[in-house]
């Protein structure tokens, strides 16, 4: 088994929240101290997936919104982001998620992305690790974890994991990605060598740097979705950055498309729910039966969006996941 490697934190972005909005983002193929009760401490051996040490986690930085009766831990909703996104892009949902359900819910910024520090190794186990941290640490138990692309495939390793208490985890939602192993398309690199290159501009302006990135792809909602990461400085005599860690990111691509486990070699059987976005290839009839061995009591749901399913239809993407929360209770 895959031994979890020592995080190596390299620094932290502290800029202001950049709000992203619900735009289209097109197809692309291709020893923390555990918590002191309502949570069993994960014992790991020195070949476990999971590391629960001090020196192998970062304390993610989250939004959280807390129901009026001021239950923080139990059946919170836990939220994930993708691929060079952030818990802002979950604002309005979130928000909407806890009045609705009435539970607190937890938007969190995954390492190297948003507010959370950045850090080595950038892997789906570490990041999972980093995920039951954030969950022991806060003593949440029954929790929902709804993980959207590059974010599904964190939940997916963390319910996977065969040491995760039971009372940890009552109901697992994937946004659109399967749990297989492949190969992201070179437009992931096209957009970490244009953000590298504005960088190299030493660019002022929001506008400077959008005519660049348009160079690289020409679809204005996908361009907009990348801004979210920008910092424009308040002093002209700085340039503008990107609070990602753009080398990090870049060396991790052809890990973003890996699995930390192969079929057969675990599952989960708990509640689990797919959401796929009709017009997205991401969970298509070949990994379906991949998900199946995984997930062995999943159900699936299909919305007319593309990847981006929660930003194309949110109000039908709301309603799936809290009827099935709800169905849980």
């Amino acid at each position: 088994m895959r031994t979890s490697a020592e995080a190596i934190v390299v620094g932290k972005q502290g800029a202001p929240d950049v709000i992203a909005s619900f735009d289209f983002f097109r197809q692309h193929e291709s020893k923390a101290r555990p918590a002191l009760h309502s949570l069993t401490p994960i014992a790991f051996s020195r070949n476990a997936r999971f590391s629960s040490t001090a020196s192998s986690v970062v304390d993610l930085d989250h939004s959280e919104h807390i129901p009026s009766d001021g239950n923080r831990t139990r059946g919170a909703l836990v939220i994930l982001h993708g691929l060079f996104g952030s818990k802002q892009n979950w604002s309005s949902l979130s928000k909407a998620f806890s009045k609705d359900l009435n539970k607190p819910v937890y938007a969190l910024d995954l390492r190297n992305h948003g507010r959370s520090p950045h850090a080595l190794p950038m892997t789906y186990t570490q990041m999972a690790t980093d995920v039951l941290h954030f969950i022991q640490k806060k003593e949440l138990e029954g929790i929902s974890l709804l993980g959207h692309s590059m974010g599904g495939k964190v939940v997916m390793s963390l319910a996977l994991n065969p040491s995760l208490p039971p009372s940890t985890l009552s109901n697992l939602i994937v946004a659109d990605i399967a749990p297989n192993r492949g190969k992201l398309s070179e437009e992931f690199m096209n957009y970490i060598e244009a953000m590298k290159k504005i960088e190299r501009l030493r660019l002022r302006t929001r506008k400077e740097a959008t005519q660049v990135l348009q160079e690289y792809e020409k679809d204005a909602s996908v361009v907009a979705f990348l801004l979210t990461n920008i910092i424009i400085p308040s002093d002209s005599s700085e340039h503008v950055h990107f609070r990602i860690p753009l080398d990090i990111l870049g060396d991790a691509i052809s890990e973003m498309g890996s699995f930390p486990y192969a079929p057969g070699e675990t599952k989960f059987e708990g509640r689990t729910l797919f959401i796929k976005g009709e017009k997205s290839k991401f969970i298509n009839r070949h990994n379906i039966p991949t998900i199946e061995a995984f997930f062995p009591n999943m159900k699936m749901q299909t919305l007319d969006a593309g990847h981006w399913v929660h930003g194309e239809k949110p109000n039908e993407f709301k309603k799936l996941v809290e009827d099935f929360i709800r169905e849980e209770s």
